[in-house]
Order: structure tokens, then sequence, then C-alpha cells
């Protein structure tokens, strides 16, 4: 048939934020950023919360102990 057929638009892509202090990568992290999971959530960290908290993050602990 000669029907167009209905496209939703596509969601924009979700901006990535460092879960510790808050700045904002855009709609995708920088490869210096940090990726972390923990209790099932994927978390951000940006590059400088990723380096002063390096110690933790080798010793896999909680974000929140930070």
């Amino acid at each position: 048939m000669d029907e167009e057929t209905y496209h939703p638009p596509l969601p924009e892509a979700p901006h990535v934020y460092c879960a510790r202090c808050g700045t904002s990568a855009g709609t995708s992290a920088p490869p210096t950023w940090m990726c972390a999971v923990a209790q099932g959530v994927r978390q951000y960290f940006c590059e400088s919360c990723a380096r002063t908290h390096i110690r933790a993050i080798e010793s896999r602990l909680d974000p929140a102990s930070w």
C-alpha cells in the first residue's frame, strides 16, 4: 500500500552525570570517566572524582562510603 508508516520520535539519550559531584558529560561518558555498578545501578564518576577516590575504587568499596 502507499500509506506512510508512523514512526514515533526516538527518545533523547539520557545525560551522563558524575554520581559524586554532579558534573555533566553530555549524552555519553568520555573515556576518562569511570563506570561502576553498585546494587544493580550503573554510576559514572568524572576523572577528578575517580582520581580522588582511586584507593576506594580499587578496594571495591561501596561509593556511598567514600
